[in-house]
């Protein structure tokens, strides 16, 4: 199962048989703020049936800002504006059936495994291995859910520094999901559960403000406006 972004303002007729196969897709307006905003994924698909020069366009930034495979998706009328300008990996047509589909993302994930782009990611004990959705502290297995999973990764990534509530929601959750912040503060809690007592202060609370991934001893200790990791800030 990989991890697929999809960068279109029509999702409802970008790519029809992808709701058909199992992976993970994310999807995001066909824009350059989506590529800041939009969470890792193993393969990027552009829409790119229609403003062919935007498509292009994006395709080259989504080059620039990742080492996943990007492919383009477009109409057999668009075909022949493809070059190596678009900087893409390989094309896929918007009518192509779940088979060819899922060919082609597995095949560019496995690419992307073998030239190293899929690895794991280290902080605080904490080691989070994406191309087999595992997290282990100390060595020790987590039973993660994939939204604990992914919350864990967003946080191990970015080492020390502060997340608000609303900016997990949206960066772990989506800016599709209409469910409220507190959505965030029960899996803070399940994740320091399951992170055990020894290792639950790793994920501090910021009072009023919101969470973050302590990676140093000095880190741990309270500041103006900090609480204890263990305790979640209620929501305002």
């Amino acid at each position: 199962m990989a991890q697929v972004l999809l960068l279109t303002d029509t999702p409802e007729d970008a790519l029809p048989s992808l709701e058909l196969l199992t992976h993970r897709v994310r999807v995001f307006p066909a824009e350059a703020s989506s590529i800041v905003r939009a969470p890792r994924a193993d393969i990027t698909l552009v829409d790119a049936r229609t403003q062919l020069a935007h498509a292009r366009s994006l395709c080259q930034l989504v080059r620039q800002s990742t080492a996943a495979p990007v492919v383009a998706v477009v109409t057999e009328a668009g075909l022949p504006t493809l070059n190596e300008s678009w900087q893409v990996d390989d094309f896929v047509l918007a009518e192509a059936g779940p088979g060819e589909i899922d060919a082609r993302i597995r095949m560019g994930a496995v690419e992307a495994a073998e030239e190293g782009h899929a690895d794991e990611i280290r902080a605080g004990g904490i080691t989070i291995d994406e191309t087999t959705y595992m997290a282990t502290i100390d060595g020790r297995l987590l039973n993660l859910t994939y939204k604990e999973f992914e919350l864990l990764k967003h946080l191990a990534l970015h080492p020390g520094h502060v997340f608000t509530r609303d900016r997990l929601l949206h960066e772990v959750w989506g800016y599709d999901y209409f469910g409220g912040t507190r959505t965030v503060d029960v899996h803070i809690r399940r994740l320091r559960a399951k992170l055990g007592p020894d290792h639950e202060s790793l994920i501090g609370t910021v009072r009023n403000v919101g969470y973050r991934l302590v990676v140093s001893r000095a880190d741990q200790e309270p500041e103006d406006g900090e609480v204890a990791a263990s305790e979640d800030e209620p929501q305002a």
